[in-house]
């Protein structure tokens, strides 16, 4: 690790020298491709440079601790020399978790597709309630939002709904909460007060750009319809919904908010080009896992995530054993605390991959 962290380092010292060069300054594309690099390395460094700054520290209070005669000194020596031991300790995992390979993927905006399970209209009234605990996540973060597709029911849940959001680091906060999350709690159309249990599925999908996913016209079929509303009613008098479908793959993307057919296709398009990357990625991750018969999860679609039990309010997050006694709060947006909690269980997970 040390070699690594030497060689990062020194690196990071080249890219100083590069952007002080007046040649690279007078480059406009070179000298913001090395201060993005400089950046990347800054966090790295800046925690190396303090880990060898409490090396020399402990030294010099081994030196007291040798030749010191005070009995004072000795004592107050002793606990400087625990207490930068375990700063020590503390900065080589943080160094270690810094050097971990990053996700080239973090950076990017997500859509984000809430599906009611089993459960009927109770699901559909619980994916509802999920659209609005990451909208108001979202807007906590100062995110954009922007429903791209939706099919409301009756009496206001969704049997899907698909928005976009964008922003700083979405998918980095949000990827893990891809997965089955099943809520328990009377509905609303229950007479004898009996306790349901419903299933929504989530998944978080990185945004694909066109030099993500390259999709040939002739793989697609497009179909156009009236668009319906809840009951199957017909909201529109054109043929303005968009059904379009991925003839290789199989995938099927539906799209009507719009009143414009134009519109509708490009979301559409969007959707799908987000699945399509979603789905190689999933590909790829499970032939790595096959190669090397361990897999850190990531939180699949098809497994029970997390259990929301409102008689109790409580909520439990299956696969770090988190359980908090404060579901209204989390439904109303502070997922602070939950996002944390995955987030560094896969990090520890990851560290010990490495390892």
């Amino acid at each position: 690790m040390f070699q690594k962290l030497d060689e990062v380092e020194m690196k990071y010292q080249e890219l100083n020298r590069l952007l002080g060069d007046p040649k690279i300054i007078a480059d406009r594309a070179a000298f913001l491709k090395y201060a993005k690099a400089h950046a990347d390395l800054s966090e790295v460094v800046t925690k190396y440079q303090e880990y060898k700054k409490t090396i020399r520290e402990q030294e010099e209070v081994q030196e007291i601790l040798r030749e010191g005669d005070d009995p004072d000194l000795q004592e107050l020596a002793r606990q400087d020399v625990k207490e930068l031991e375990e700063k020590q300790k503390e900065l080589e995992h943080q160094l270690r978790a810094l050097l971990l390979p990053k996700d080239p993927l973090d950076e990017k905006n997500i859509l984000l597709e809430i599906r009611a399970g089993t459960g009927g209209e109770e699901a559909a009234l619980f994916a509802a309630d999920l659209f609005r605990m990451y909208s108001r996540y979202a807007e906590q973060q100062a995110w954009k939002l922007e429903v791209l597709s939706s099919s409301p029911t009756g009496i206001g849940g969704f049997k899907e709904i698909i928005i976009g959001i964008s922003g700083k680091r979405v998918y980095s906060r949000l990827k893990y909460e891809s997965g089955g999350h099943r809520v328990q709690r009377v509905p609303v159309t229950e007479t004898s007060g009996r306790i349901h249990t419903s299933a929504v599925t989530v998944a978080v999908l990185p945004e694909a750009e066109e030099v993500d996913v390259e999709i040939n016209p002739a793989d697609l079929q497009i179909d156009v319809y009236r668009s319906s509303g809840p009951g199957g009613q017909s909201v529109n008098t054109t043929d303005s919904a968009v059904r379009m479908t991925h003839i290789p793959t199989g995938l099927v993307v539906t799209c009507q908010d719009e009143r414009s057919q134009h519109k509708n296709r490009a979301r559409a398009m969007h959707i799908l080009r987000a699945r399509l990357l979603d789905k190689y990625r999933r590909e790829q991750d499970e032939k790595i896992a096959l190669e090397r018969k361990t897999q850190v999860g990531t939180g699949d679609r098809s497994d029970r995530i997390r259990t929301y039990n409102f008689p109790q309010n409580r909520i439990t997050d299956h696969r770090v054993g988190l359980t908090l006694y404060k579901l209204q709060q989390i439904l109303e947006g502070n997922l602070e605390e939950t996002l944390d909690a995955l987030g560094a269980y896969f990090q520890s997970e990851a560290l010990k991959q490495v390892a």
